[in-house]
Order: structure tokens, then C-alpha cells, then sequence
């Protein structure tokens, strides 16, 4: 196959899907994964294309609003004391699953300064938090595993294809956006392919931690991801009262409550 014709038919798929990883092109069209990325360079090169790290996206459009998640601006400080309490499971050389949402996002913005991570997600926004520093003197030791699949509107690639590539994945450690907690209902989202995904995610981590507000509590979303007693801790705020602090404790192994005060202090882990 000629340069030209493979990088049209790369053009195309991206085009159809909305964003595709590295690895499942190299599979359809038969061709290493360094190909793949050179054909990339030269496509993104044009403005045909985004190069995203592990993947490449279709391109917005200069108006678009760039938003993750139709909740970015609810409870930002939340989010981010919960990020930085979420970070401290995070060690050098740790392979760390990512789901899409709000405060995965914030997470990762904390995990930019540990080193030699391997970071799977589904999430283009997150992807985009660990794209390569402009100056050649700033560190860069996160390697970016992309998944593929059908592009949300909130940027998050989920259904089949997400799935097969997070069979074959292994994490230390997942964390996992939701949109509802609930006793009977469990872990919840709005969207049937986004749950499938996030028990496939589920499934890839060696721990699974779920970060969620206080104001996910008693929100149910349309499928039930997995129970509450699948997961192996919550860390949430303490805008969540105590009496459904306590019934969270009883049926998940360990929750973890961030005080409104300030955050903690991250220790350099670039060492």
C-alpha cells in the first residue's frame, strides 16, 4: 500500500470514529506502530488531523467549547482536593488507569510530576494533560496508552473496541470517574457503553479507586457500572454527611474523606 492511500484511509477512520489509538491502526492497515505515527506527523503536519499521545483525534473547530464534562464547573475545589489526596497511591513506574470525568482529569494534572508512569485512558482531555512539554529541558517520563472507540460528547472513547484494548491491559491502579453512588444501584453512569467500558476498566486494575464528590451520593444514572463492594475504596469530601459516610463504610473496604481545609502537601516523586 502506498504512503498516500494508507494515510487517506487513516484520515477516514479517525473521521468515522472521531478519535483512534496508535495500535488499532497499525492493526487494520497492517503496518507497524512506527509507521503509524510517522504517517501522523505528516497528517497532523497539514491540520488534516490532531496527534494526540497514542492516537489521533479529529480536529475542533476554533469556536468549539472545549469542555470535558457537562459538570466542569461543579465543585472544582472538591475536585481538587480529592485529586490531590488520590495522588498519594501513585508511585514511580506504576502503570495507572484513568476513566474519563472531571475528576480524573484533575488527578492527572497531579500526576504530571511523577515519573516513568504509564498512563491507559479513554479520555482525550486526560491524553492531552500528559502531551510532551514545549521546552526540551522540562521533564517527560509519562509513556500514554490511548484507547479506541466511539467519541462521547464528553471525550471519552468507549463501547467494543475500548473494551478489547483494556482485556489485554494490566494497572496498579484505576481510578474511576462515576456519575451516581447508591447502595442498591452501585456505581452508576448516564451512558450504556461508558459502564461497559469502566468494568472493563475495572477489571485491568489490581486496585480500583473511585473518586466522586460529595454530590454524586444518592445520584443514580442510567446503568449500574459495578456494586459498591467491587471497588476497593472511595475517596470523596466531607460535604458527604457522616451517616452516609458510615453506610458507605459498610460496604466498601476503605473511604476516604478529603476535609474542606487545604490540600495536602504532594511529596516530589521524581526521584
Amino acid at each position: 500500500m502506498l504512503a498516500a492511500e494508507r494515510r487517506s484511509r487513516i484520515i477516514a477512520e479517525v473521521r468515522r470514529l472521531g478519535a483512534v489509538s496508535v495500535t488499532e491502526l497499525a492493526a487494520t492497515l497492517q503496518v507497524s506502530d512506527m509507521t503509524i505515527r510517522r504517517d501522523l506527523d505528516s497528517i497532523a503536519a497539514d491540520g488534516v488531523l490532531n496527534k494526540v499521545h497514542g492516537g489521533a483525534t479529529v480536529p475542533r473547530s476554533s469556536n468549539e467549547r472545549i469542555e470535558i464534562d457537562p459538570q466542569t464547573r461543579r465543585m472544582p475545589d472538591e475536585k481538587r482536593r480529592i485529586a490531590a489526596r488520590a495522588v498519594e497511591l501513585v508511585e514511580p513506574g506504576m502503570s495507572v488507569g484513568l476513566s474519563g470525568g472531571t475528576t480524573t482529569w484533575a488527578l492527572a494534572q497531579e500526576l504530571r510530576g511523577i515519573a516513568e508512569l504509564t498512563i491507559v485512558t479513554n479520555s482525550i482531555p486526560i491524553a492531552d494533560v500528559f502531551a510532551r512539554p514545549d521546552r526540551a529541558d522540562e521533564p517527560y517520563t509519562q509513556t500514554v496508552v490511548l484507547t479506541g472507540g466511539v467519541r462521547t460528547p464528553a471525550d471519552a472513547l468507549v463501547g467494543p473496541v475500548a473494551v478489547r484494548a483494556l482485556e489485554s491491559l494490566h494497572c496498579d491502579v484505576v481510578f474511576l470517574g462515576v456519575r451516581g453512588i447508591d447502595v442498591q444501584a452501585g456505581l452508576t453512569t448516564s451512558n450504556l457503553l461508558e459502564a461497559e467500558t469502566n468494568r472493563a476498566f475495572v477489571a485491568a486494575g489490581r486496585e480500583v479507586t473511585v473518586l466522586a464528590d460529595h454530590e454524586k451520593w444518592g445520584a443514580v444514572g442510567l446503568t449500574t457500572v459495578v456494586d459498591l463492594n467491587e471497588v476497593d475504596r472511595i475517596i470523596t469530601d466531607d460535604g458527604l454527611d457522616p451517616a452516609a459516610q458510615q453506610t458507605l463504610r459498610e460496604h466498601v473496604r476503605e473511604v476516604w474523606v478529603v476535609s474542606s481545609g487545604s490540600a495536602p502537601v504532594i511529596p516530589d516523586r521524581l526521584g
